[in-house]
């Protein structure tokens, strides 16, 4: 019944934007292509921005899933570009302007007046705040806060103490390198300058062939993420906290820590050449109002990147405290290091694929 009526409230903000815009007569030629991931992700976006942004803006839109830095790249670099919008994690789009894969953001149509700071840049508009976590299967290890379960990277590296098998991220270094540093006590405050370097970096990928014999499967996506811990695949892994919270309510003995976890943001990236660069632009500013962001944590417990969406939403106060952008979750973790990511990921990237294939 909260459900209904929080997403019934904002959806209600959005009422004079629908009729202006049927007064005005707007009207777009072509759809835009919106790239998103899938599972539960891409439905909560789907529901709580695409959806309704699309029917109060007239703009159509073509949603695609499989989202990927690296193909937006390759589009751009082969003058063949089909996509507008692709959802990216923070590094990804850093390490991808750097590159010149993305279009600026036009700030005259993209109002950021009320972001958080450090949620967007000139090439990525933040869609909402996530972290990256150690998750377990609670049956096992009990449930998060208790004696026995665990607490902090150097735990989840502990087979002695926590014997069972672990998962890890299979097709990107993003969030791969920080939790091995910390596993190997380095100070949340120091990782990204250990990692500034050749020797940081090759510390990380050794801490984590230390762990490979005992990762059963490296995860390829959220919603694999997610099954694995539904089926009770795997003991212990990493992976995106709302992911987590979904498969919990789905039946999975599942529980997670913020100790020590990544405080990221994911977001709307454009390739460079998009064929539609005005009309994304403008579904993009739509989808960043705080009306759509207020929607998103009703779907997937993930805060959002618009500050004043939090004095829009009707959410309980238990779901608000859950969100990683919670001010009490916050100190518990490391916010991730674009700076290290724009300069260092295409190197910290070959490495980790290095391991992998041995």
């Amino acid at each position: 019944m909260k459900k209904r009526t929080g997403r019934g409230a904002a959806r209600g903000l959005l009422i004079g934007g629908a009729v202006a815009l049927m007064m005005s007569g707007a009207a777009y030629a072509d759809p835009i292509t919106v790239v998103s991931w899938g599972g539960t992700y891409g439905a909560a976006q789907d529901n709580a921005l695409f959806n309704d942004a699309s029917k109060n803006t007239g703009i159509e839109i073509n949603r695609e899933s499989g989202a990927s830095m690296s193909k937006a790249c390759l589009q751009v670099e082969s003058n063949a570009v089909t996509w507008d919008l692709v959802v990216t994690g923070s590094g990804g789009a850093a390490a991808a302007a750097a590159k010149g894969c993305l279009e600026k953001i036009d700030f005259n149509v993209v109002d950021v007046s009320d972001f958080y700071p450090n949620t967007y840049t000139d090439y990525c508009i933040g869609s909402d705040v996530f972290a990256t976590v150690m998750a377990w299967n609670t049956e096992k290890y009990g449930a998060p806060g208790s004696p026995g379960a665990p607490k902090s990277w150097a735990d989840f590296w502990d087979v002695k103490k926590f014997p069972g098998t672990r998962s890890y991220r299979a097709n990107s270094v993003d969030g791969v390198l920080e939790p091995a540093l910390m596993a190997d006590g380095v100070p949340a405050d120091k990782v990204y300058e250990v990692l500034s370097t050749r020797e940081g970096m090759e510390r990380a990928i050794n801490k984590i062939r230390e762990l490979k014999p005992h990762i059963a499967v490296f995860w390829e996506s959220g919603a694999m993420q997610a099954q694995l811990m539904k089926d009770a695949e795997v003991d212990m892994i990493t992976g995106w906290n709302g992911r987590f919270d979904n498969a919990k309510k789905d039946g999975a003995t599942v529980g997670y820590t913020f100790n020590q976890a990544l405080l990221d943001y994911d977001c709307f990236a454009m390739p460079k050449g998009a064929p539609n660069k005005d009309t994304a632009m403008k579904f993009l500013a739509e989808v960043s109002k705080p009306q759509y962001q207020a929607n998103l944590p009703y779907h997937i417990t993930y805060g959002p990147t618009n500050k004043k969406a939090y004095e829009v939403t009707t959410a309980p106060k238990e779901l608000i405290e859950a969100l990683p952008s919670h001010p009490k979750n916050v100190p518990f973790m490391l916010p991730v290091s674009l700076d290290w990511y724009a300069k260092h990921r295409a190197e910290a990237q070959e490495l980790y694929m290095e391991l992998l294939t041995q």
